[in-house]
């Protein structure tokens, strides 16, 4: 029986990231919970600030941020947002992902994305049904396939935070919940010690590649640093993406309330 479409209540906000093939469901579910901490790392109230580079001219500001618990067709749901503002003068970018993660599962329940980039413009929200592995877009009437424990752009930093991949090693996931755009390869690279405007930290390199336009593009050679901690922020974030250098680097962590 087709669900009826969920309608909005008028929510709006917020641009990033990009991430099905489901081998066995089972051998899937056992990979995912194996590789996975049983408490996240973040909590309600953080915020990280970062400052943002075009190659070395700083042209804006971005921010990661764990809104609050709120309820999403009766399950709670943590509500997560990312934003960037900034570019040059004529190329001016003001995007942002907001996305709502299972408190249980870190599951994506919604996502809704506000694209402004020059004369670009793009409003897009996702209803996503974990259990039923399907999806909607933009009150659209029909259904569309999805995957197990799927993910969005906007939970893929915070998912990679929970994910325990040894240095040196690869893995694959398949949860991004768009099916054709599986696997997300996370490959553990090295550890190096950096300096940002917050501070010095030791960390962990990911480097995550997936089938998609966006900065974690295969070709866009993206690498996160990680704090090297029980907090797992992201330090710094260097890709290449849309031709050009671009780069995060953290001018303030508040964390959330324990």
């Amino acid at each position: 029986m087709r669900r009826a479409p969920w309608r909005p209540s008028g929510l709006g906000l917020v641009t990033l990231l990009a991430l099905a093939g489901w081998p066995a469901a089972a051998d899937a579910q056992r990979q995912l919970a194996d590789s996975m901490d049983s408490t996240p790392p973040f909590r309600v109230g953080e915020r990280l600030t970062y400052q943002v580079k075009y190659g070395r001219i700083p042209i804006g500001r971005a921010s990661m941020a764990v809104v609050g618990i709120e309820d999403v067709r009766g399950r709670p749901a943590y509500h997560v947002a990312f934003r960037i503002d900034g570019g040059l003068p004529g190329l001016q970018v003001h995007d942002s992902y907001e996305s709502w993660l299972d408190t249980a599962t870190l599951a994506s329940r919604r996502h809704v994305q506000e694209i402004r980039e020059v004369r670009y413009r793009r409003s897009t929200r996702y209803e996503i049904f974990p259990e039923e592995r399907q999806y909607w877009e933009n009150d659209e009437d029909s259904l569309h396939a999805s995957v197990a424990s799927p993910l969005d752009e906007g939970s893929f930093v915070y998912f990679i935070r929970t994910v325990r991949v040894p240095v040196g090693q690869t893995r694959a996931f398949h949860q991004y919940f768009k099916p054709d755009r599986n696997p997300v390869i996370i490959r553990a690279i090295r550890r190096d010690t950096v300096e940002v405007p917050s501070g010095r930290y030791p960390t962990v390199v990911v480097r995550p590649t997936i089938r998609a336009r966006g900065i974690f593009a295969e070709d866009g050679e993206a690498e996160l640093w990680f704090s090297d901690d029980a907090h797992r922020i992201l330090v710094q974030l260097r890709t290449k993406f849309a031709g050009f250098s671009l780069s995060l680097s953290l001018t303030e962590f508040r964390p959330g309330t324990p």
